[in-house]
Protein backbone atom coordinates (compact mmCIF):
# COMPACT_ATOMS: atom_id res chain seq x y z
CA UNK A 1 0.00 0.00 0.00
CA UNK A 2 1.25 3.55 -0.88
CA UNK A 3 2.51 6.19 2.09
CA UNK A 4 2.33 9.62 2.18
CA UNK A 5 5.60 11.46 3.54
CA UNK A 6 5.71 12.55 6.69
CA UNK A 7 5.34 16.45 5.17
CA UNK A 8 1.77 15.01 3.82
CA UNK A 9 0.75 13.98 6.79
CA UNK A 10 -0.60 17.28 8.75
CA UNK A 11 -4.19 16.56 8.26
CA UNK A 12 -4.03 13.01 9.56
CA UNK A 13 -7.16 12.78 10.71
CA UNK A 14 -9.47 11.95 13.86
CA UNK A 15 -10.85 8.64 13.79
CA UNK A 16 -14.45 6.95 15.87
CA UNK A 17 -14.73 3.89 16.74
CA UNK A 18 -18.05 2.14 17.43
CA UNK A 19 -17.30 -1.12 18.82
CA UNK A 20 -18.84 -2.85 21.76
CA UNK A 21 -15.66 -5.60 21.15
CA UNK A 22 -13.21 -4.41 23.33
CA UNK A 23 -10.37 -6.73 21.86
CA UNK A 24 -11.89 -6.26 18.32
CA UNK A 25 -11.70 -2.36 18.84
CA UNK A 26 -8.05 -2.62 19.96
CA UNK A 27 -7.05 -5.21 17.04
CA UNK A 28 -8.49 -2.58 14.63
CA UNK A 29 -7.09 0.35 16.02
CA UNK A 30 -3.58 -1.33 15.81
CA UNK A 31 -3.94 -2.67 12.75
CA UNK A 32 -5.34 0.65 11.21
CA UNK A 33 -1.66 2.02 12.74
CA UNK A 34 0.36 -0.42 11.59
CA UNK A 35 -0.92 -0.28 7.89
CA UNK A 36 -0.50 4.33 8.09
CA UNK A 37 2.65 6.41 7.85
CA UNK A 38 1.03 8.31 10.63
CA UNK A 39 -1.69 6.82 13.01
CA UNK A 40 -5.14 8.17 12.90
CA UNK A 41 -6.08 9.85 16.56
CA UNK A 42 -8.85 6.67 18.04
CA UNK A 43 -11.23 7.32 20.06
CA UNK A 44 -13.12 4.40 20.50
CA UNK A 45 -16.78 3.80 22.47
CA UNK A 46 -18.79 0.90 23.02
CA UNK A 47 -22.09 2.04 21.99
CA UNK A 48 -24.39 4.27 19.55
CA UNK A 49 -25.10 6.82 22.46
CA UNK A 50 -22.04 6.97 23.58
CA UNK A 51 -20.97 7.50 19.83
CA UNK A 52 -23.71 10.49 19.61
CA UNK A 53 -22.36 12.14 22.79
CA UNK A 54 -18.90 12.13 21.51
CA UNK A 55 -20.22 13.19 18.24
CA UNK A 56 -21.85 16.51 19.61
CA UNK A 57 -18.41 17.55 21.50
CA UNK A 58 -15.99 16.50 18.67
CA UNK A 59 -15.98 16.88 15.13
CA UNK A 60 -14.14 13.53 13.30
CA UNK A 61 -13.23 12.73 9.95
CA UNK A 62 -13.70 9.37 9.46
CA UNK A 63 -16.43 7.02 11.46
CA UNK A 64 -16.25 3.15 11.73
CA UNK A 65 -19.47 1.80 13.09
CA UNK A 66 -19.95 -1.72 13.97
CA UNK A 67 -23.26 -2.25 13.13
CA UNK A 68 -24.25 -4.43 15.98
CA UNK A 69 -23.20 -2.13 18.09
CA UNK A 70 -25.81 0.55 17.20
CA UNK A 71 -28.54 -1.11 18.34
CA UNK A 72 -29.20 1.18 21.21
CA UNK A 73 -29.68 3.83 18.97
CA UNK A 74 -33.32 2.61 17.22
CA UNK A 75 -35.51 -0.11 16.02
CA UNK A 76 -33.62 -0.45 12.68
CA UNK A 77 -30.28 -0.08 11.75
CA UNK A 78 -31.23 2.42 8.96
CA UNK A 79 -32.70 4.46 11.98
CA UNK A 80 -29.30 4.02 14.11
CA UNK A 81 -27.07 5.25 11.23
CA UNK A 82 -29.30 8.16 10.51
CA UNK A 83 -28.94 9.60 13.39
CA UNK A 84 -25.32 9.02 13.39
CA UNK A 85 -25.20 10.50 10.00
CA UNK A 86 -27.24 13.68 10.97
CA UNK A 87 -24.16 14.88 13.62
CA UNK A 88 -21.44 13.27 11.41
CA UNK A 89 -20.97 16.74 10.14
CA UNK A 90 -19.33 15.00 6.77
CA UNK A 91 -17.33 12.52 8.00
CA UNK A 92 -16.69 9.52 6.12
CA UNK A 93 -18.81 6.96 7.78
CA UNK A 94 -17.81 3.28 6.77
CA UNK A 95 -19.93 0.33 8.67
CA UNK A 96 -18.56 -3.22 9.29
CA UNK A 97 -20.77 -5.82 9.90
CA UNK A 98 -20.94 -10.23 9.72
CA UNK A 99 -20.65 -11.29 6.95
CA UNK A 100 -24.23 -12.68 7.00
CA UNK A 101 -26.06 -8.94 7.68
CA UNK A 102 -26.40 -8.11 4.46
CA UNK A 103 -29.62 -6.27 4.57
CA UNK A 104 -28.14 -4.63 7.78
CA UNK A 105 -25.35 -2.92 5.15
CA UNK A 106 -27.68 -2.17 3.17
CA UNK A 107 -29.87 -0.03 5.21
CA UNK A 108 -26.59 1.47 6.57
CA UNK A 109 -25.83 2.33 3.17
CA UNK A 110 -29.17 3.71 2.49
CA UNK A 111 -29.22 5.86 5.47
CA UNK A 112 -25.98 7.63 4.48
CA UNK A 113 -22.77 5.25 5.40
CA UNK A 114 -20.63 5.82 2.66
CA UNK A 115 -19.52 1.76 2.29
CA UNK A 116 -19.45 -1.27 4.38
CA UNK A 117 -17.15 -4.04 4.85
CA UNK A 118 -17.74 -7.75 6.12
CA UNK A 119 -15.99 -9.39 9.32
CA UNK A 120 -13.22 -10.43 9.81
CA UNK A 121 -11.42 -7.25 8.17
CA UNK A 122 -7.59 -6.76 8.54
CA UNK A 123 -6.30 -3.76 9.17
CA UNK A 124 -4.24 -2.87 6.18
CA UNK A 125 -8.20 -3.92 4.25
CA UNK A 126 -9.83 -1.03 5.84
CA UNK A 127 -6.76 1.47 5.50
CA UNK A 128 -7.11 0.83 1.34
CA UNK A 129 -10.79 0.89 1.82
CA UNK A 130 -10.99 4.39 4.01
CA UNK A 131 -7.87 5.33 1.57
CA UNK A 132 -10.14 4.92 -1.98
CA UNK A 133 -13.16 6.79 0.18
CA UNK A 134 -11.01 9.65 1.30
CA UNK A 135 -9.98 9.86 -2.64
CA UNK A 136 -13.41 9.50 -4.23
CA UNK A 137 -15.17 11.79 -2.06
CA UNK A 138 -12.18 14.43 -2.43
CA UNK A 139 -10.17 14.35 0.60
CA UNK A 140 -7.44 11.90 -0.15
CA UNK A 141 -4.85 13.55 3.05
CA UNK A 142 -7.62 13.10 5.69
CA UNK A 143 -5.89 9.95 7.00
CA UNK A 144 -2.64 10.38 5.82
CA UNK A 145 -2.92 7.77 2.76
CA UNK A 146 -3.09 7.80 -0.83
CA UNK A 147 -5.38 5.79 -2.80
CA UNK A 148 -3.52 1.88 -3.28
CA UNK A 149 -2.55 0.69 -6.47
CA UNK A 150 -6.11 -1.23 -6.15
CA UNK A 151 -8.66 0.93 -8.65
CA UNK A 152 -12.21 1.39 -7.77
CA UNK A 153 -13.92 -0.71 -9.72
CA UNK A 154 -16.56 0.69 -12.45
CA UNK A 155 -17.07 -2.26 -14.77
CA UNK A 156 -17.48 -5.88 -13.20
CA UNK A 157 -18.57 -8.66 -15.32
CA UNK A 158 -21.47 -6.97 -17.11
CA UNK A 159 -22.28 -4.50 -14.38
CA UNK A 160 -21.03 -0.67 -14.40
CA UNK A 161 -20.85 1.49 -11.84
CA UNK A 162 -18.49 2.35 -9.27
CA UNK A 163 -20.61 3.97 -6.79
CA UNK A 164 -20.88 1.88 -2.94
CA UNK A 165 -23.64 0.22 -3.73
CA UNK A 166 -22.33 -1.37 -6.61
CA UNK A 167 -18.87 -1.68 -5.21
CA UNK A 168 -21.02 -3.67 -1.98
CA UNK A 169 -22.61 -5.74 -4.91
CA UNK A 170 -19.70 -7.06 -6.51
CA UNK A 171 -17.91 -8.29 -3.28
CA UNK A 172 -21.29 -9.75 -2.94
CA UNK A 173 -20.87 -11.51 -6.10
CA UNK A 174 -16.94 -12.42 -5.53
CA UNK A 175 -18.18 -14.24 -2.14
CA UNK A 176 -21.61 -15.78 -3.18
CA UNK A 177 -19.68 -17.21 -6.31
CA UNK A 178 -17.50 -20.07 -5.39
CA UNK A 179 -20.73 -22.06 -3.22
CA UNK A 180 -23.32 -23.97 -5.04
CA UNK A 181 -26.38 -23.10 -2.57
CA UNK A 182 -28.96 -21.35 -4.24
CA UNK A 183 -29.20 -17.70 -4.99
CA UNK A 184 -32.30 -15.45 -4.37
CA UNK A 185 -31.42 -12.20 -6.37
CA UNK A 186 -34.26 -9.71 -5.62
CA UNK A 187 -34.80 -6.10 -7.30
CA UNK A 188 -36.99 -3.80 -9.61
CA UNK A 189 -37.48 -4.13 -13.44
CA UNK A 190 -34.39 -3.13 -14.97
CA UNK A 191 -31.92 -3.50 -11.91
CA UNK A 192 -30.01 -5.98 -13.95
CA UNK A 193 -30.68 -9.22 -12.48
CA UNK A 194 -30.15 -11.62 -15.12
CA UNK A 195 -26.65 -9.78 -15.45
CA UNK A 196 -26.20 -10.77 -11.50
CA UNK A 197 -27.02 -14.47 -12.44
CA UNK A 198 -24.60 -14.53 -15.38
CA UNK A 199 -21.80 -13.13 -13.22
CA UNK A 200 -22.55 -15.37 -10.50
CA UNK A 201 -22.25 -18.32 -13.06
CA UNK A 202 -19.02 -16.71 -14.65
CA UNK A 203 -17.49 -16.46 -11.54
CA UNK A 204 -17.58 -19.44 -9.94
CA UNK A 205 -17.02 -23.25 -10.01
CA UNK A 206 -19.36 -24.31 -13.00
CA UNK A 207 -18.22 -21.95 -15.23
CA UNK A 208 -16.97 -24.37 -18.12
CA UNK A 209 -20.39 -26.16 -18.08
CA UNK A 210 -23.70 -24.63 -19.47
CA UNK A 211 -25.45 -21.41 -18.24
CA UNK A 212 -29.32 -22.27 -18.60
CA UNK A 213 -32.28 -19.26 -18.36
CA UNK A 214 -35.48 -19.76 -17.85
CA UNK A 215 -38.11 -16.79 -18.16
CA UNK A 216 -41.34 -18.14 -15.45
CA UNK A 217 -43.04 -15.33 -16.89
CA UNK A 218 -43.14 -15.89 -20.59
CA UNK A 219 -44.25 -19.48 -20.96
CA UNK A 220 -47.14 -20.63 -21.06
CA UNK A 221 -48.64 -22.34 -17.76
CA UNK A 222 -49.27 -25.70 -19.63
CA UNK A 223 -45.78 -25.79 -21.15
CA UNK A 224 -43.63 -24.77 -18.05
CA UNK A 225 -43.43 -28.05 -16.64
CA UNK A 226 -42.26 -29.56 -19.72
CA UNK A 227 -40.10 -26.46 -20.32
CA UNK A 228 -38.23 -27.13 -17.27
CA UNK A 229 -38.37 -30.79 -16.70
CA UNK A 230 -38.62 -32.32 -20.34
CA UNK A 231 -41.17 -34.48 -21.89
CA UNK A 232 -41.44 -37.63 -23.77
CA UNK A 233 -42.29 -38.71 -26.57
CA UNK A 234 -46.52 -39.27 -26.92
CA UNK A 235 -47.11 -37.59 -22.93
CA UNK A 236 -49.50 -35.07 -24.57
CA UNK A 237 -50.58 -34.04 -28.32
CA UNK A 238 -47.79 -32.30 -30.32
CA UNK A 239 -45.04 -33.98 -28.22
CA UNK A 240 -43.24 -36.04 -31.13
CA UNK A 241 -40.08 -36.92 -29.13
CA UNK A 242 -37.90 -37.23 -26.51
CA UNK A 243 -36.80 -33.84 -25.13
CA UNK A 244 -34.74 -32.50 -22.23
CA UNK A 245 -35.88 -29.79 -20.22
CA UNK A 246 -33.67 -26.70 -18.80
CA UNK A 247 -32.68 -28.40 -15.51
CA UNK A 248 -31.75 -31.52 -17.51
CA UNK A 249 -29.24 -29.55 -20.32
CA UNK A 250 -28.04 -27.32 -16.73
CA UNK A 251 -26.21 -30.49 -15.71
CA UNK A 252 -23.22 -29.77 -14.33
CA UNK A 253 -24.06 -26.06 -14.56
CA UNK A 254 -26.78 -23.53 -13.10
CA UNK A 255 -29.99 -22.96 -13.97
CA UNK A 256 -31.58 -19.66 -13.62
CA UNK A 257 -34.97 -19.43 -13.16
CA UNK A 258 -36.50 -15.70 -14.02
CA UNK A 259 -39.41 -14.12 -12.34
CA UNK A 260 -39.81 -17.61 -10.30
CA UNK A 261 -42.72 -15.71 -8.13
CA UNK A 262 -44.78 -15.98 -11.85
CA UNK A 263 -44.30 -19.94 -11.31
CA UNK A 264 -47.82 -21.99 -11.08
CA UNK A 265 -48.46 -23.25 -7.21
CA UNK A 266 -48.76 -26.84 -8.48
CA UNK A 267 -45.98 -26.66 -10.75
CA UNK A 268 -43.77 -24.85 -7.02
CA UNK A 269 -44.36 -28.04 -5.13
CA UNK A 270 -42.35 -30.21 -7.79
CA UNK A 271 -39.50 -27.56 -8.00
CA UNK A 272 -39.37 -28.20 -4.29
CA UNK A 273 -39.00 -31.93 -4.90
CA UNK A 274 -36.37 -31.47 -7.46
CA UNK A 275 -34.37 -29.12 -4.34
CA UNK A 276 -35.02 -31.72 -1.60
CA UNK A 277 -33.84 -34.64 -3.76
CA UNK A 278 -31.87 -33.52 -6.78
CA UNK A 279 -34.28 -35.50 -9.19
CA UNK A 280 -36.14 -34.54 -12.16
CA UNK A 281 -39.07 -36.59 -14.04
CA UNK A 282 -39.70 -35.61 -17.46
CA UNK A 283 -43.70 -35.49 -18.20
CA UNK A 284 -44.95 -38.87 -19.64
CA UNK A 285 -42.26 -40.52 -17.22
CA UNK A 286 -42.17 -42.04 -14.07
CA UNK A 287 -38.01 -43.18 -13.99
CA UNK A 288 -36.11 -40.37 -11.80
CA UNK A 289 -33.11 -38.76 -13.08
CA UNK A 290 -30.03 -37.45 -11.40
CA UNK A 291 -29.50 -34.06 -11.87
CA UNK A 292 -26.49 -31.46 -10.58
CA UNK A 293 -27.29 -28.28 -10.85
CA UNK A 294 -26.77 -24.95 -9.33
CA UNK A 295 -30.07 -22.83 -8.62
CA UNK A 296 -30.46 -19.16 -9.05
CA UNK A 297 -33.50 -17.61 -9.40
CA UNK A 298 -34.74 -13.70 -9.22
CA UNK A 299 -38.09 -11.52 -8.97
CA UNK A 300 -39.00 -7.92 -9.14
CA UNK A 301 -41.79 -8.60 -6.67
CA UNK A 302 -42.08 -8.47 -2.68
CA UNK A 303 -41.78 -12.64 -2.01
CA UNK A 304 -42.92 -11.87 1.81
CA UNK A 305 -45.91 -10.14 0.15
CA UNK A 306 -46.16 -12.93 -1.83
CA UNK A 307 -46.57 -15.59 0.65
CA UNK A 308 -48.80 -13.81 2.43
CA UNK A 309 -51.09 -13.70 -0.50
CA UNK A 310 -50.68 -17.27 -1.31
CA UNK A 311 -49.07 -17.16 -4.35
CA UNK A 312 -45.71 -18.66 -3.23
CA UNK A 313 -44.95 -21.36 -1.46
CA UNK A 314 -43.24 -20.42 1.93
CA UNK A 315 -41.26 -24.06 2.24
CA UNK A 316 -40.17 -23.64 -1.23
CA UNK A 317 -39.34 -19.80 -0.65
CA UNK A 318 -36.49 -20.80 2.38
CA UNK A 319 -34.91 -23.96 -0.06
CA UNK A 320 -34.01 -20.80 -2.54
CA UNK A 321 -33.22 -18.00 -0.30
CA UNK A 322 -30.27 -19.37 1.10
CA UNK A 323 -28.05 -16.64 -0.46
CA UNK A 324 -29.80 -13.59 -1.27
CA UNK A 325 -28.57 -10.71 -3.49
CA UNK A 326 -30.51 -7.62 -3.74
CA UNK A 327 -30.10 -5.28 -6.58
CA UNK A 328 -29.87 -1.52 -5.66
CA UNK A 329 -32.56 0.70 -8.10
CA UNK A 330 -30.84 3.72 -10.16
CA UNK A 331 -32.40 6.44 -8.66
CA UNK A 332 -30.37 5.25 -5.15
CA UNK A 333 -26.82 5.27 -6.98
CA UNK A 334 -26.97 8.71 -8.78
CA UNK A 335 -23.07 8.70 -9.13
CA UNK A 336 -23.35 5.60 -11.68
CA UNK A 337 -25.70 7.62 -13.71
CA UNK A 338 -23.28 9.48 -16.06
CA UNK A 339 -21.12 6.39 -15.91
CA UNK A 340 -23.43 4.11 -17.45
CA UNK A 341 -24.87 7.13 -19.73
CA UNK A 342 -20.84 7.39 -21.19
CA UNK A 343 -20.89 3.71 -21.27
CA UNK A 344 -24.08 3.45 -23.38
CA UNK A 345 -23.33 6.71 -25.86
CA UNK A 346 -19.96 5.28 -26.66
CA UNK A 347 -21.01 1.77 -27.57
CA UNK A 348 -24.45 2.47 -29.30
CA UNK A 349 -22.44 5.33 -31.44
CA UNK A 350 -20.11 3.00 -32.55
CA UNK A 351 -22.55 0.39 -33.44
CA UNK A 352 -24.69 2.99 -35.17
CA UNK A 353 -21.02 4.31 -36.96
CA UNK A 354 -21.63 8.08 -35.41
CA UNK A 355 -19.72 9.98 -33.72
CA UNK A 356 -21.06 11.86 -30.57
CA UNK A 357 -18.29 14.34 -28.10
CA UNK A 358 -19.91 14.34 -25.11
CA UNK A 359 -22.82 15.79 -22.88
CA UNK A 360 -23.65 19.08 -21.93
CA UNK A 361 -23.76 19.85 -18.24
CA UNK A 362 -27.38 21.26 -18.36
CA UNK A 363 -28.18 17.02 -20.11
CA UNK A 364 -26.24 15.83 -17.35
CA UNK A 365 -28.13 17.46 -14.28
CA UNK A 366 -31.33 16.02 -16.22
CA UNK A 367 -30.42 12.69 -16.17
CA UNK A 368 -29.18 12.80 -12.81
CA UNK A 369 -32.25 14.47 -10.83
CA UNK A 370 -34.21 11.60 -12.59
CA UNK A 371 -36.44 9.06 -10.64
CA UNK A 372 -35.86 6.23 -13.21
CA UNK A 373 -38.56 3.81 -12.73
CA UNK A 374 -37.29 1.82 -15.20
CA UNK A 375 -33.56 1.66 -13.87
CA UNK A 376 -30.79 0.88 -15.58
CA UNK A 377 -32.70 -0.43 -18.69
CA UNK A 378 -35.09 2.96 -19.04
CA UNK A 379 -31.34 4.83 -19.22
CA UNK A 380 -29.84 2.16 -21.22
CA UNK A 381 -33.35 2.56 -23.90
CA UNK A 382 -32.78 6.35 -23.48
CA UNK A 383 -29.68 6.75 -24.67
CA UNK A 384 -29.73 4.15 -27.59
CA UNK A 385 -32.84 6.05 -28.69
CA UNK A 386 -31.33 9.40 -28.49
CA UNK A 387 -28.06 7.86 -30.64
CA UNK A 388 -30.61 6.47 -33.14
CA UNK A 389 -32.53 9.77 -33.91
CA UNK A 390 -29.47 12.51 -33.93
CA UNK A 391 -26.20 12.51 -35.85
CA UNK A 392 -23.93 13.05 -33.30
CA UNK A 393 -22.63 16.09 -31.36
CA UNK A 394 -23.03 17.05 -28.04
CA UNK A 395 -26.22 15.59 -26.52
CA UNK A 396 -28.08 18.20 -24.85
CA UNK A 397 -31.25 18.65 -22.53
CA UNK A 398 -33.53 19.53 -25.88
CA UNK A 399 -32.30 16.47 -26.96
CA UNK A 400 -33.31 14.17 -24.28
CA UNK A 401 -36.34 15.96 -24.05
CA UNK A 402 -37.17 14.62 -27.67
CA UNK A 403 -36.05 11.35 -27.20
CA UNK A 404 -37.69 10.70 -24.00
CA UNK A 405 -41.25 9.19 -24.97
CA UNK A 406 -42.22 7.89 -20.99
CA UNK A 407 -42.08 12.03 -20.00
CA UNK A 408 -40.19 10.82 -16.93
CA UNK A 409 -36.84 12.69 -17.52
CA UNK A 410 -38.39 15.73 -19.83
CA UNK A 411 -37.47 19.15 -18.32
CA UNK A 412 -40.71 21.31 -19.03
CA UNK A 413 -41.27 23.50 -21.79
CA UNK A 414 -39.54 27.33 -20.64
CA UNK A 415 -42.62 29.38 -20.54
CA UNK A 416 -42.46 33.14 -21.10
CA UNK A 417 -42.80 34.96 -17.99
CA UNK A 418 -44.05 38.43 -17.61
CA UNK A 419 -41.98 41.42 -17.14
CA UNK A 420 -43.43 42.01 -13.96
CA UNK A 421 -42.16 38.50 -12.30
CA UNK A 422 -38.87 38.55 -14.46
CA UNK A 423 -38.11 41.94 -11.58
CA UNK A 424 -39.05 39.38 -8.78
CA UNK A 425 -35.87 37.66 -7.37
CA UNK A 426 -36.32 35.64 -4.31
CA UNK A 427 -33.39 35.94 -1.56
CA UNK A 428 -30.91 33.66 -2.06
CA UNK A 429 -31.55 31.32 1.27
CA UNK A 430 -35.04 30.91 -0.18
CA UNK A 431 -33.79 29.63 -3.44
CA UNK A 432 -31.52 27.18 -2.04
CA UNK A 433 -34.26 26.13 0.22
CA UNK A 434 -36.33 25.51 -2.82
CA UNK A 435 -33.90 23.39 -4.89
CA UNK A 436 -32.75 21.13 -2.06
CA UNK A 437 -36.22 20.26 -1.09
CA UNK A 438 -37.20 19.51 -4.92
CA UNK A 439 -33.90 17.02 -4.37
CA UNK A 440 -35.28 15.55 -1.79
CA UNK A 441 -38.54 15.24 -3.09
CA UNK A 442 -36.86 13.85 -6.53
CA UNK A 443 -35.77 11.00 -4.21
CA UNK A 444 -38.64 10.02 -2.21
CA UNK A 445 -37.78 11.36 0.87
CA UNK A 446 -34.35 10.00 1.22
CA UNK A 447 -32.55 12.60 2.81
CA UNK A 448 -29.00 10.58 2.15
CA UNK A 449 -29.70 10.57 -1.69
CA UNK A 450 -30.75 13.78 -2.09
CA UNK A 451 -27.34 15.05 -0.43
CA UNK A 452 -25.09 12.75 -2.65
CA UNK A 453 -27.14 14.16 -5.70
CA UNK A 454 -25.96 17.77 -4.45
CA UNK A 455 -23.12 17.02 -3.29
CA UNK A 456 -23.29 18.16 -0.07
CA UNK A 457 -23.39 16.67 3.18
CA UNK A 458 -26.83 15.21 5.00
CA UNK A 459 -25.88 16.76 7.88
CA UNK A 460 -25.44 20.06 6.25
CA UNK A 461 -29.20 19.71 4.70
CA UNK A 462 -30.73 18.52 8.28
CA UNK A 463 -28.94 21.83 9.79
CA UNK A 464 -30.20 23.88 6.96
CA UNK A 465 -34.08 22.93 7.48
CA UNK A 466 -33.68 23.33 11.15
CA UNK A 467 -32.44 26.90 10.55
CA UNK A 468 -35.49 27.05 8.32
CA UNK A 469 -37.68 25.91 10.52
CA UNK A 470 -36.37 28.36 13.21
CA UNK A 471 -36.91 31.78 10.96
CA UNK A 472 -40.66 30.00 10.22
CA UNK A 473 -41.32 29.75 13.85
CA UNK A 474 -39.84 33.66 15.15
CA UNK A 475 -40.91 35.23 11.13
Amino acid sequence: MMMTSGSDNALCGRLLLIDADVACARQTGEGLAGALLVAPRVTQVATGRSAVDMLRKTRFDVIIADLESLTDLGPSIEDAMNRLVRLAEGALILAVAGSGSVSAALGAMRAGAHDYVAKPVSGATLAGRLAELAQRHGRPRSLGVEAGPEPVVADFAGFVGASSAMQFLYEQIGRVAASSAPVFITGESGTGKDVCAEALHAKGQRAGNRFVAINCAAIPRDLMESELFGVVRGAFTGAHEDRKGAAELADGGTLFLDEVGEMDLSLQSKLLRFLQTGTISRVGETAARKVDVRVICATNRNPMQMIADRQFREDLFYRLHVLPIHLPPLRQRPSDIMVLTRHFLSRYAREEHKSFTGITQEAAQLLTAADWPGNVRQLQNLVRRLVVMFDGGEITAAMIGAADIESKVSAPAPVEAPRAERRSILPMWQQEQRIIEDAIATFGGNISMAAAALEISPSTIYRKRQSWSDMAATG
